[in-house]
């Protein structure tokens, strides 16, 4: 198969769910020599991309969007064994603290992220989800974080990442860290209202905004 054919089946995998076709396509990519994270990044995580639009449009539910979250957590962790296994390793980018803010129980999307954000080379501290501001601050306070990335899928929880931005500028160190935020009713024009550094569509949006940070630090 060549590389399109690969990625389409790739793509395929979890936009149906078919845990075995994608571990079929890891085994193919693997022998006509292309890399576990280049599937990841261009098929598996475009399918993923692909079903949250389809949910978000009311197309598709939430069981279904589950299903091929654990399709794509068996992906991620294949890809992460591959890698220790092969003695490769990806250069460390950075930190980045990541979290579901408070009053939030969904966390489909921000673990995407997170496991992406992996595979790119970030150092990633998954703090779950419901996690109030303080917290998510003084964890990356903690571990020397560089850049913070919450995730709000209620109108309601967006305040949250506000509250981030205003506690940040009161404890006097907002220059520190770059802020990322995302979330099914987040836009450009809420990331700007709050003064958050950036906004993210998706998973793989997510991941070159991280790395364009670090970057230009």
């Amino acid at each position: 198969m060549c590389k399109e054919e690969l990625m389409k089946l790739a793509f395929d995998s979890i936009v149906e769910a078919d845990e075995d076709s994608a571990m079929e396509s890891m085994d193919k990519a693997a022998e006509a020599g292309i890399s576990a994270v280049e599937m990841l990044k261009e098929g598996f995580s475009k399918g993923m991309n692909e079903l949250g639009d389809q949910f978000g449009r009311g197309e598709i539910f939430l069981p279904e969007l589950i299903f091929a979250t654990e399709v794509m957590k068996a992906v991620t962790e294949r890809v992460e064994t591959e890698l220790l296994e092969s003695g490769e390793t990806v250069t460390q980018k950075g930190k980045i603290v990541m979290a579901t803010v408070e009053g939030d129980v969904h966390d489909i999307g921000k673990g995407i992220c997170v496991s992406l954000l992996k595979t790119c080379g970030f150092d990633v501290y998954d703090l779950g989800r419901e996690v109030p501001a303080s917290v998510i601050i003084d964890k990356a306070e903690e571990v020397g974080a560089d850049i913070i990335g919450t995730s709000a899928l209620l109108t309601t929880t967006m305040t949250v990442q506000q509250e981030i931005e205003n506690e940040l500028k009161s404890r006097g160190i907002r220059d520190k860290y770059k802020t990322m935020i995302g979330g099914a009713p987040v836009t450009q024009r809420w990331a700007e209202k709050i003064g958050a550094d950036a906004y993210t569509e998706d998973a793989s949006e997510c991941c070159e905004r991280a790395q364009r940070f670090l970057e230009n630090k």
